[in-house]
């Protein structure tokens, strides 16, 4: 969960894609443009939050990597009921549901595949 919660905080920033609206798990419609605008302004400053490119902060790992550990949809409720690490950079905050469901809608747009090992 703390790894949850790193990725997906310290890295929303920009992958534009004003795809099609998205269902998220069993809770609100995700706006996928308004999920990216938001994660741009929340995470962008430490994570990449695109499909391309570093993250700002090197410590802080690109959210299209948030698959890699479980799907996006997982932080749904995390980001809704707050999120706290004990990473000092990364700042505690606590979405409304909606946002959430926006950010999540984003984050499924951006996930890439797990390179083969």
């Amino acid at each position: 969960v703390a790894l949850a919660a790193l990725l997906v905080v310290a890295g929303l920033s920009g992958c534009a894609s004003d795809g099609p609206v998205r269902v998220t798990s069993d809770m609100a419609v995700g706006d996928v443009a308004r999920g990216q605008a938001l994660t741009s302004d929340l995470c962008g400053g430490c994570h990449a939050v695109s499909r391309a490119g570093a993250s700002p902060m090197d410590a802080a790992p690109p959210l299209r990597w948030i698959s890699r550990a479980y799907p996006p949809s997982d932080l749904q409720e995390a980001l809704a009921e707050g999120i706290i690490t004990a990473h000092p950079a990364m700042p505690a905050f606590t979405l409304e549901a909606q946002d959430a469901a926006d950010v999540i809608a984003y984050l499924e747009t951006i996930q890439e595949v797990s390179p083969a090992r």
